[in-house]
């Protein structure tokens, strides 16, 4: 247990440092007290992952102490170390390590550099606590904290009003989620008075409860699941959040928060396999939401922004992956969309870094030739995202079409459109950015030039990661065993939803991924053809029309939502202020207070300080209390 504590006390301690002494130190040193922290965590991690691998390690479920105790349960603040947990270890403190090595050179000019450390320290250090709490509240406090940071992280550059805007709209979004999520662990305590994961597990195996009650509760849980991690209708903060420095935006996008949803459903799969309508309904948010981000992201022409879109069509297909009962191919992709995500991320940072703050890919062009570490190690996450043989994306990809497939057809098609749309729209970005001729400014093209050290290094670990991370679970066609199911297995077990059959044949598998990347190939050569040989660039918005027009302003959700919901609050708020405040609350306790003011001055009239009328005072006393034991009682 001492292991598993410094493996999450360690940010806390980076944090610490750099948040009170890290004004004091020099930079280099705040960013490998930073950095270091974390790498420790990540070795830690690492030793828990080998002896799970050759069976040395034994499950970890320890309670540090009793917090909350009342007659009908106690709630502890426990952790939790298994195959599950460790995985997204792995995945937290290893991508989470790049990210900070690679900040220590992307913010080095920046005023508050200690501050952003301990900003990315803390944020680790609630992942962790999210990712290995025994039960739902301690989970609940690393969900509430990973908001937080998101908060503080991404209004960083705080004297950019829009940016604050941004990150306000983050919170708040996630709060409306997150009622959910409170509300669904009302219910478990309610009814099966306890949160703890392996107590309710037990609960839940014979369990007598209504179907309607657990119905409820996953989906109050899931409504949590939507906010964090971006599905519709909770989904426009995640775009915002670009507004962030971009190892933010790769820390939030790739390893953090928004997967957060897709743990908390995997960790809670003994539930949800009760409630077959529940992931009935998460497997059609999922795909909606793959298609929906999908067709946005055809018209971006922001570098972050077209990322962003794609991590919520990505995020899309691991909920419906968990809708279908393949909580382990979720998993999966999860695992490789941290790798090529992260390292797409991280790419657009190192163009935006050679352009000063340029972000529109209609004024790059040529970078390739300026940037070849960055080109190439963006190229390989595009063809990993996009699934093409043999990158880590076409195996957890597939893998989670096959298993559409063998659910509903109609799912299957639907996310293959989406899967389609996102190898057309990422090569539309691979093409615009690093081929042709440059765009931008002669300043610009003057100080075109690679990135430094710090900044490729991690580039090429995670394109390494990005093309060979599909190796952790080889389908059954091409291995004898998928090595990431089998590892969850003890986890996960056989979780099936009710009345679900398990496999389709070899054949149907082959036919399906040829399909799938041959059609993804199509979608890449429809970009080349389209951005390379006809040498087009995306249209201004005064030259769009109808549908284009449409997809280019994102559906006008936002615009949407801030008539029916942002105009009517702020609109009805003074009303509320003057006189459900002002009058009725504040009038409250107003007047309260001066009722006990005007109480007070007249019984301070009884310390007149004469002894006489203190003796009567006593006299009176004394006979009233004999007379009510006597006469009244």
């Amino acid at each position: 247990m001492s292991y598993l504590l410094i493996i999450i006390l360690l940010p806390l301690l980076g944090f610490l440092i750099n948040g009170f002494a890290g004004k004091k130190l020099p930079k280099i040193v705040s960013g490998i007290i930073g950095s270091g922290t974390i790498l420790v965590s990540f070795i830690l991690s690492t030793v828990f992952l080998i002896g799970f691998v050759n069976g040395t390690q034994q499950k970890i479920d320890v309670n540090v102490y009793d917090w909350i105790v009342l007659p009908d349960f106690t709630i502890t603040f426990g952790l939790l170390l298994d195959q599950l947990s460790v995985t997204w270890l792995m995945v937290v403190t290893g991508i989470g390590f790049l990210i900070h090595v690679y900040s220590i050179s992307y913010m080095h000019d920046d005023d508050k550099f200690h501050v952003f450390f301990s900003y990315l320290n803390l944020f680790i250090f609630f992942m962790l606590l999210l990712v290995l709490g025994n039960n739902f509240l301690v989970t609940f406090i690393g969900w509430e904290g990973v908001g937080l940071c998101s908060y503080l992280l991404i209004g960083f550059w705080f004297k950019n009003q829009d940016y604050n805007n941004a990150a306000k709209k983050a919170f708040v979004m996630n709060r409306i989620g997150d009622l959910g999520f409170l509300l669904g662990m009302f219910l478990l305590l309610y009814n099966f008075h306890s949160l703890h994961f392996g107590t309710l597990q037990v609960a839940f195996a014979s369990t007598t409860a209504s179907h309607t009650l657990i119905v409820a509760i996953t989906l109050l849980l899931f409504v949590g699941a939507m906010g964090k991690s971006a599905q519709l209708p909770l989904y426009t903060w995640l775009p915002d959040a670009m507004a962030g420095p971009t190892p933010v935006s790769a820390l939030i996008h790739a390893a953090t928060m928004v997967t957060a949803g897709i743990y908390m459903i995997v960790r809670a799969n003994f539930i949800y396999v009760l409630a077959p309508e529940t992931l009935q309904f998460i497997a059609f948010i999922g795909v909606a939401t793959a298609l929906f981000a999908a067709t946005i992201g055809l018209m971006q022409n922001d570098i972050k922004k077209v990322l962003a879109y794609s991590t919520i069509s990505q995020l899309g297909l691991m909920f419906m992956a968990l809708g279908v009962g393949a909580f382990s191919s979720g998993v999966f992709h999860v695992v490789t969309h941290a790798f090529f995500k992260a390292c797409l991320f991280l790419g657009s940072g190192s163009v935006i870094h050679a352009l000063h703050g340029g972000q529109d890919i209609r004024k790059m062009g040529g970078l390739k030739k300026f940037m070849p570490i960055t080109f190439w190690t963006f190229l390989i996450s595009s063809l990993a995202i996009s699934g093409i043989f043999p990158f880590s994306g076409f195996f957890s990809k597939d893998e989670i079409l096959a298993a559409a497939f063998e659910h509903n057809k109609v799912l299957w098609g639907v996310a293959s459109l989406a899967s389609l749309m996102t190898a057309f729209y990422m090569f539309r970005l691979v093409f615009l950015t690093f081929t042709g001729e440059f765009r931008g400014t002669e300043e610009q093209k003057h100080h075109l030039h690679e990135s430094p050290a710090l900044i490729t290094f991690p580039l090429v670990v995670l394109a390494l990661l990005a093309a060979f991370g599909g190796l952790l679970g080889l389908p059954e066609v091409f291995a004898s065993r998928h090595f990431l199911k089998d590892f969850l297995s003890p986890v996960l077990g056989g979780a099936k939803p009710i009345g679900e059959e398990a496999g389709i044949s070899h054949s149907t598998e082959l036919a399906l991924m040829a399909g799938a990347f041959a059609g993804a190939l199509l979608s890449i050569g429809y970009a080349y053809v389209k951005y390379v040989s006809g040498k087009a660039l995306p249209a201004n918005e005064g030259e769009l029309k109808g549908l284009s027009r449409l997809v280019y302003n994102k559906y006008w959700v936002d615009e949407i939502y801030n008539l029916l919901v942002v105009r009517p609050v702020m609109f009805s708020s003074p009303v509320f202020h003057d006189i459900i405040d002002r009058t009725f609350i504040d009038g409250a306790v107003n007047r309260s207070g001066k009722l006990s003011l005007a109480f007070g001055t007249q019984i301070r009239k009884l310390q007149s300080g004469y002894i006489g009328f203190y003796l009567l005072a006593m006299v009176i006393s004394i006979v009233a209390m004999f007379a009510y034991v006597f006469f009244i009682r």
